[in-house]
């Protein structure tokens, strides 16, 4: 299982087209921008829906207007190809509900 830091991490965001998505140090991270509490919802739970069936789970925190989403493998104790595909999942499904993200925001 490849472990992704720094400069390599970056890259391998910006190679699978995650540009939604930042590097925060151990993890990688995004705020999609929900507009509302009831997309934020209905956002978190096929977020949700697909993480079981990939068995890999973010930490997830819901408010209004955002939903903010981190993605780590801790059992390598940083990033790897499951993060990736897991946050490639979920840019998928809040870009078919119309949500839009802003990864650097805090």
């Amino acid at each position: 299982m490849t472990a992704y830091t720094g400069q390599n991490l970056t890259d391998a965001l910006k190679s699978n087209g995650l540009t939604d998505w930042q590097d925060r140090q151990d993890s990688i991270g995004t705020r999609l921008l929900t507009g509302d509490f009831a997309t934020g919802l209905e956002l978190v739970n096929k977020i949700g829906a697909a993480a079981e069936e990939a068995g890999h789970h973010p930490d997830i925190t819901l408010t209004f207007p955002h939903v903010d989403i981190q993605l780590t493998s801790h059992d390598a104790g940083s990033v790897t190809e499951r993060d990736l595909d897991m946050a490639g999942q979920i840019s998928e499904l809040a870009a078919s509900a119309g949500v839009k993200a802003d990864p650097d925001a805090d």
